[in-house]
């Protein structure tokens, strides 16, 4: 999935380098075709043939690089976003409004833990007795004291995912507004240890989102761990920047989940 949102990212770069490959890739057909005419000995003429057939076969293997990034950006990634948005939907619903984005921890059960009380064991007893423990907590998704967020206060752009200071290792869905009388585009940037420090536009959206809904998809996969600045930009329709909303967020390797080992003889 995070491989599909990341050549989503960067369809553009690749069609670009796709094409100028191919058409590489058909000059040298041409130049193996012009030598193939042009010498009379059979050892040149059978090396020129072997030219011409490998540069057509690049072509071609091009060509279909090409249209196999269009159905990805075009179908599958597409489909995938609706799926998680969808998700995030459900998500969103049981967040609250205060924004405090933590992990959830289950609730004490009603008088404690039910241990049973067992008699002391003799001298001689060797029989072993598993003591309950409780289970640990995962950190939550916010790391404290972060930078605080810029110009989020106006309406017209919000992000409630990221929030400021969350921490991201899988692909979320983009929630908050954007929107403006007159309304144009809303960018979406990342600037950190991925990309020198300067803001790069990961999406852009020519629909306003007026209530606070998913409207866009982010995958860290494609920046390495570090601090970063996701900024929310919207344009009206004389391309002047209306509103913006800044918020750090910290993209970090997925957690491990604890496992318990086996040890021999319990």
């Amino acid at each position: 999935m995070n491989l599909v949102f990341l050549i989503d990212q960067v369809a553009v770069p690749l069609y670009i380098i796709l094409a100028a490959l191919a058409a590489l890739s058909f000059w040298r057909s041409l130049h193996a075709r012009w030598q193939l005419s042009s010498t009379y000995y059979e050892l040149e003429r059978d090396l020129a043939r072997q030219r011409f057939g490998t540069s057509i076969g690049w072509m071609l293997a091009f060509v279909l690089m090409m249209v196999g990034v269009l159905g990805i950006q075009e179908t599958v990634a597409p489909f995938l976003r609706t799926e998680l948005e969808q998700r995030e939907i459900i998500s969103v619903s049981l967040i609250a409004q205060d924004g405090d984005f933590r992990t959830a921890t289950p609730a004490p059960l009603d008088g404690g833990l039910n241990i049973q009380p067992v008699a002391p064991l003799g001298e001689n007893n060797t029989i072993i007795l598993l003591t309950p423990t409780l289970t640990p907590t995962p950190v939550g998704t916010i790391v404290p004291n972060a930078p605080s967020a810029e110009g989020c206060q106006d309406p017209r752009a919000t992000l409630q995912i990221p929030a400021n200071g969350m921490r991201v290792f899988q692909p979320i869905s983009v929630v908050g507004t954007a929107y403006t009388d007159s309304f144009a585009v809303a960018k979406l940037e990342i600037s950190g240890p991925g990309t020198d420090n300067t803001y790069v536009v990961i999406d852009d959206r020519r629909q306003e989102t007026r209530e606070v809904a998913p409207f866009s998809q982010f995958a860290p996969a494609a920046y390495p761990p570090g601090q970063y600045s996701f900024r929310l930009t919207v344009f009206d329709i004389t391309q002047q920047l209306v509103a913006s909303c800044m918020v750090t967020i910290y993209i970090t390797e997925p957690p491990v989940t604890p496992t318990p080992t086996p040890r021999p003889g319990t």
